[in-house]
């Protein structure tokens, strides 16, 4: 993928074009779908923040305070609609989610503070998800049904089906508590793995179908392969033909109309508690990691920029307003930083705890951290 020169342009050159409007609009369009003003400029702000984030995490890794960094700019506008749309708690009547590592903008928006994320980038004793044990992007929130993100590429879509029996099972016995569905989310590339169709397979089932929501979100590039290289010229929701899943290709970078295709899948999933394959088509706007640099690729499209641009020309937002939203959203993200830098990394002897969860046998294993009596249990930070 070609890569130019990381300085963005002016700030002023991205708002030259300004509203004609003298009056707010009710709803902001995409074709036939539209979305609220207020919904609008919620997604507008959540994804400020997701850029925000991303962009001081890329300065993590070039600048030392952290050792890799790996995400999704070029994503926001889909991963925001998604996290807002998630019915989120804890067991079988919320939605699991089986995430992967471009996923910030679906946490952020589902509430999770901005220093949960850095401090795994920084790989802090204080990381929440993994101790900082793990990359950046690897997150498990229990309370969210938030299954852990794993760095072995697709293997979620293999589990997805787990849970979505689970939730099956519990909506049989509580039908009042009967809607919540298993959402995967991986990239296009792992399309090409077993796991993959394992999800399509174990979902359609004849009489055992579950609702299961899964979702590629298709940047292009398999981290520095071209799709073109690899792949016939034909949408990976295609792969939902054989089985019969019901599935869409979609503009990942309107939030107008990714808000609309989440809204319909998930909606299908609750009601006919059937899998439904959905294919956001994204840009990946630096790269796959820091491995590759991630420098700025400007001749991808910007959804941020996108949606900035319609907003100002349908007078929803001003300039006045988004250049304060981007000083909140980047004063956030560099308070978060700051914060992690003062906390501790883990030590030598900390390779040794949660490695078992406590159990009546934990004494088998003499060095471990969890479950041994008179061990108490480390305050979660």
């Amino acid at each position: 993928m070609p890569e130019t020169h990381e300085e963005p342009p002016d700030f002023e050159d991205e708002l030259r074009r300004r509203a004609t409007r003298t009056a707010a609009p009710a709803v902001i369009r995409s074709g036939r779908e539209a979305m609220s003003v207020e919904l609008a400029l919620t997604v507008y702000r959540q994804m400020l923040r997701t850029r925000a984030l991303e962009e001081r995490s890329i300065k993590m890794s070039k600048s030392g305070e952290a050792y890799f960094w790996i995400g999704g700019p070029g994503e926001e506008a889909f991963n925001v609609c998604l996290g807002l749309q998630v019915h989120k708690g804890r067991g079988p009547a919320y939605d699991y989610l089986h995430l992967h590592y471009r996923n910030a903008g679906v946490l952020l928006a589902m509430g999770m503070p901005m220093i949960d994320h850095t401090r795994q980038l920084a790989m802090r004793w204080t990381d929440r998800h993994s101790r900082g044990r793990n990359f950046v992007g690897h997150y498990a929130v229990p309370e969210w049904n938030v299954v852990p993100v794993t760095s072995v590429i697709e293997v979620q879509y293999a589990m997805a089906p787990g849970t979505a029996l689970v939730q099956k099972r519990h909506g049989l016995k509580n039908p009042a508590e009967n809607e919540g569905i298993t959402i995967v989310v991986g990239g296009e590339a792992g399309a090409a793995e077993g796991d993959f169709e394992t999800c399509l397979n174990w979902s359609t089932r004849p009489g055992l179908e579950l609702p299961v929501l899964m979702v590629v979100t298709n940047n292009r590039f398999g981290i520095s392969t071209d799709i073109d290289t690899v792949h016939a010229h034909r949408p990976i929701a295609d792969r939902a033909i054989p089985y019969g899943i019901r599935h869409e290709t979609i503009d990942g970078n309107d939030p107008v109309i990714a808000w609309h295709a989440i809204d319909r899948a998930m909606r299908y999933c609750r009601r006919e508690r059937k899998p439904y394959l959905l294919e956001a088509m994204v840009s990946r706007l630096h790269g796959h990691s820091s491995s590759s640099g991630a420098q700025r690729n400007w001749n991808e499209v910007d959804p941020l920029a996108q949606f900035e641009q319609k907003l100002l020309d349908a007078g929803a937002i001003d300039a006045a307003t988004i250049r304060t939203l981007k000083e909140e959203a980047k004063k956030e993200a560099d308070e978060a930083v700051a914060q992690t830098m003062k906390e501790p990394e883990p030590t030598r002897e900390d390779v040794y705890r949660f490695t078992y969860a406590p159990s009546p046998v934990d004494a088998v294993y003499p060095h471990d951290y969890t479950g041994l009596p008179g061990r108490p249990e480390l305050p979660h930070p």
